[in-house]
């Protein structure tokens, strides 16, 4: 199994605003991945409601694995949304 490098809620993020800006996906921008490099963190806050959404599995998905896992994974791709706080 891949796993990517990119946090979940980052790539969340990218897929909402490539959605609402490229034409590929009903945008209106034909070359759109520099707008969508710089407009992702924008979208942050909504793939983190999809994330909260996330957390609780229906029965498809419980029966299908651990809900237990399943809800520590989302819960860390939460916590890793989350901007580092930097001390000077």
């Amino acid at each position: 199994m891949d796993v990517s490098t990119t946090p979940v809620a980052e790539r969340i993020a990218r897929v909402l605003a490539g959605q609402r800006i490229s034409a590929n996906a009903g945008g209106d921008e034909e070359s759109a991945a520099a707008h969508i490099d710089s407009a992702w963190p924008e979208y942050l806050p909504d793939a983190i409601a999809v994330l909260k959404t996330l957390r609780e599995p229906d029965r498809a998905m419980a029966a299908a694995g651990d809900p237990a896992v399943w809800e520590a994974m989302i819960l860390a791709g939460i916590k890793g949304a989350k901007p580092r706080t930097v001390i000077l």
